[in-house]
């Protein structure tokens, strides 16, 4: 991934966050029939150096194989993202000399994928899964409000795979690049037009980290 300095996020910590923030990764590997790309919602367990990811697809997926095979894995996972107008520039106003540009925050995981067909595991993991984008909900469904051998049924029908990660990089390309007036016009531009409420606070976050470092 091409990583300008301005642009590079390597703290574990805020890159295991994007990742559990936004879990729906898209999923890429390279079996005998070529590259092959599919999006899937990943747990992520705090387990070796990086971490591990968790998931599990259909059976009947062309991807399985290429897991199977174990060859080297790119998962990616993407966050807030927003087009960013030169009109919100304050430079534009004293010189012109600006161009559009698109905002947004990206992980890139790799590793060796390990296939896991344990009845036991899986459902593990599809509780995990379901229980992170439930607990918040006022009235959170459990995977156990469904009637179990309807549960068991649908395990048959998948597998699960887990990514000790290998590398993980984060680019997070929120204006950090541009003048201070700038970035305060991208993020008051953000917020007046309602695109990006998460895009704008990021670059509020840039502002003030760059400030305390100057």
């Amino acid at each position: 991934m091409y990583q300008p300095a301005a642009f590079r996020e390597e703290r574990l910590e805020t890159l295991h966050a994007l990742i559990r923030t936004h879990p729906l990764g898209t999923l890429i590997t390279a079996g005998a029939g070529g590259l092959t790309a599919n999006l899937v919602p990943f747990t992520l367990a705090d387990t070796g150096e990086k971490g591990t990811l968790r998931a599990h697809i259909a059976k009947a997926n062309d991807q399985v194989d290429a897991l199977r095979a174990g060859a080297e894995t790119l998962v990616v996972f993407h966050g807030p993202e927003a087009y960013i107008t030169p009109s919100w520039y304050a430079s534009k106003r004293e010189h012109g000399r600006v161009v559009p540009t698109w905002n947004y925050v990206v992980v890139q995981v790799r590793g060796t994928p390990r296939v896991i067909d344990d009845p036991a595991w899986l459902r593990a993991q599809i509780d995990e899964l379901t229980s992170s984008q439930e607990n918040q909900r006022p009235r959170p469904w459990k995977v156990s409000d469904a009637p179990e051998a309807f549960i068991l049924g649908q395990i048959k029908a998948i597998v699960g795979f887990e990514i000790p990660i290998l590398t993980i990089e984060g680019k997070w390309k929120v204006s950090q690049n541009r003048s201070a007036a700038d970035r305060q016009g991208v993020q008051e531009g953000l917020q007046h037009e309602g695109i990006s409420e998460e895009m704008a606070r990021l670059v509020a976050e840039s502002s003030t980290a760059r400030e305390h470092h100057e």
